[in-house]
């Protein structure tokens, strides 16, 4: 038995020795180790490729897409107002409306490569800068409400799992699955009527909409925008941090039935540090997934909620340029849109490696 440790540690010290290293388990295990290494660049390359043909798809949807919306844009830039046929053409070849559909589409493409997405119809003005104007303030909004409703559900989901059939675990799982099923814009609308116009005795806390009162400056502007922020925040909250809960509830139970807790459970472990060192860190891995795609939504914002509370972000955006129709900002905004979540996404299929090595090979 002494004699043939070393063998095998040195694997090739003597032709004896080097048959069997090379046909045991301990060889088999050296190649798949390797083999992480040199699949990872594949698989990156496959994820990247991918990335770039839904981009690509996304463009053309964007463009053809939004010229099935009934409605004239060159009627709407003229105010309603009678003008004459020739006065129609100038507009349409001002704005390119007068081309075939397919040049209309390579120059859009081409232009979008650039980074340039048009010029809107209802604003006269680059696309990209009406899209950066409004982007702080769907951040402010989704962002704040994104930490809130992720740190929540993650929270409220493992204590959920670990205290599984519990009253506690029936009430919030019970909560979630309600919350979650209901409409954001009737939700909204819910909240605006007993807490911002108030009922019977019961006065408005907060404004019905928009993001400030005007007026403000300093610290007060600040406390005004946060007065605003509350109710849209709530809704979102109230929606979303449902889903979270729910499936981090549900990796963690998947998780709690593996040997390697029992047997930190026998080594002496509390509770406590089981969930904390063991369960949590491995059952996180399909939160990890849901968290980029809620963050690549955070950009893309609520439309419905921000055209309730009047928030002056993309999603309000989005909805008045879809009114119009402004072709221009509707498709660049639906392509940021879905650019942020399939960027988020090829984030997620990147980091995922680093937790779980598997992924990569």
């Amino acid at each position: 038995m002494t004699s043939d440790a070393p063998s095998a540690s040195v694997g090739g010290t003597t032709g004896a020795a080097a048959g069997p290293v090379k046909d045991g388990p301990a060889a088999s295990r050296g190649p798949r180790r390797g083999g992480l290494t040199g699949a990872y660049p594949r698989y990156l390359a496959g994820k990247l490729a991918g990335a770039a043909v839904s981009l690509f798809a996304v463009l053309v949807t964007s463009f053809f897409l939004f010229r099935l919306i009934p409605g004239d844009p060159v009627k709407f830039m003229t105010g309603g107002r009678q003008v004459s046929a020739e006065q129609l053409a100038v507009y349409r070849k001002q704005f390119g409306l007068d081309l075939p559909l397919w040049q209309q589409f390579t120059d859009y493409c081409g232009k979008a490569l650039t980074g340039d997405l048009g010029t809107s119809y209802q604003f006269n003005a680059p696309v990209l800068d009406k899209i950066t104007e409004a982007l702080p303030n769907t951040l402010l909004l989704t962002g704040t409400a994104f930490v809130i409703y992720t740190v929540l559900g993650i929270v409220l989901g493992t204590r959920s799992a670990w205290r599984h059939g519990r009253l506690g675990d029936r009430v919030n799982t019970g909560l979630a699955l309600t919350l979650y099923s209901l409409p954001s814009f009737w939700l909204g609308l819910l909240l605006i009527i007993t807490l911002s116009v108030g009922i019977g005795p019961v006065p408005g806390l907060f404004p019905t909409g928009g993001m400030e009162s005007g007026g403000e400056e300093g610290f007060a502007y600040v406390l005004d925008v946060a007065h605003h922020l509350v109710l849209p925040v709530l809704t979102l909250v109230a929606v979303e941090y449902g889903q979270t809960l729910l499936v981090t509830r549900s990796a963690l139970l998947d998780e709690m039935g593996s040997d390697y807790l029992t047997t930190a459970r026998a080594k002496g472990l509390r509770d406590d540090l089981v969930r904390r060192r063991h369960a949590v860190p491995n059952a996180l891995l399909p939160t990890v997934t849901l968290i980029f795609i809620n963050l690549g939504r955070t950009v893309a914002g609520v439309i419905l909620v921000e055209t309730v509370f009047s928030w002056p972000g993309l999603g309000g955006l989005f909805y008045q340029a879809l009114s119009v129709p402004d072709l221009p900002l509707v498709q660049g905004l639906f392509f940021v849109f879905a650019a942020a979540v399939i960027v988020m996404n090829t984030l997620a299929d990147l980091i995922y490696p680093l937790f779980d090595p598997r992924v990569g090979r």
